[in-house]
């Protein structure tokens, strides 16, 4: 399925902005949420193609909102990136295991953001 919607989860600003910017203009349609109250409205809304998830924010973290979003029947076949400053080798491999389908660092490479969206689409 190609990916053209994107939901950006990050509680901060500025790295909304930065992704959103960046994928704005590699052509896809960008939606954000900065918890996962908000998160979970705007999967109500409309279904993206992909979601972009932070690690640490505040309430349920990018972890829990993971294993929650890919266990629900309506939302498993949306593929997670997780894309946090959380480097450790044991946070990607907890992160894979809750369902996330990628795992950028940041600050996070244009190149690498654009070569793991189009290995899922």
């Amino acid at each position: 399925m190609p990916i053209h919607k994107v939901l950006v989860v990050d509680d901060s600003k500025t790295e909304l902005l930065f992704l959103s910017t960046l994928l704005q203009k590699g052509g896809f349609q960008v939606r954000t949420a900065e918890n996962a109250e908000e998160a979970f409205r705007s999967l109500a809304a409309e279904k993206p193609d992909m979601i972009l998830m932070d690690v640490v924010m505040p309430g349920q973290n990018g972890f829990q909102l993971t294993r929650a979003i890919s266990r629900d029947p309506l939302y498993a076949d949306v593929p997670i990136v997780m894309c946090t400053s959380k480097n450790q080798e044991t946070d990607k491999v907890w992160g894979m295991r809750q369902g996330a389908r990628g795992y950028l660092t940041k600050p996070v490479d244009p190149a690498e953001l654009q070569a793991t969206i189009a290995a899922l689409g």
